[in-house]
């Protein structure tokens, strides 16, 4: 196997990595954002209470840097996915150069 096709291997793996996180992280963000809006167990900490409105911005903007930090990773993919058929084009180009040159 040429030097290209195992960069190409590598890179459609990393690629199909990156596509499952947001299958992996979708619960997770689903639960926390819910939790963002059901802080009443702060509510019986009196010197928490005053916190509660700047946790649940925290928690908001937490979330909506995950759900960025997907759609980053999806671009990303993306973009690895390319380049790794752009490598498999090239191994396949120059193959078919080396056989030119044979025959």
């Amino acid at each position: 196997m040429s030097d290209l096709k195992k960069e190409a291997a590598s890179m459609r793996k990393a690629a199909s990595g990156l596509r499952g996180v947001g299958q992996h992280t979708a619960k997770p963000l689903q639960q926390f954002e819910a939790q963002s809006h059901d802080l009443g167990a702060l509510g019986a900490l009196g010197s928490l209470l005053g916190a509660k409105g700047e946790i649940e911005k925290g928690m908001t903007t937490l979330a909506g840097l995950t759900k960025q930090l997907g759609e980053e990773w999806d671009a990303e993919a993306k973009l690895i996915g390319g380049v790794s058929d752009a490598f498999d084009l090239l191994d396949v180009l120059i193959a078919a150069a080396a056989r030119g040159e044979k025959g």
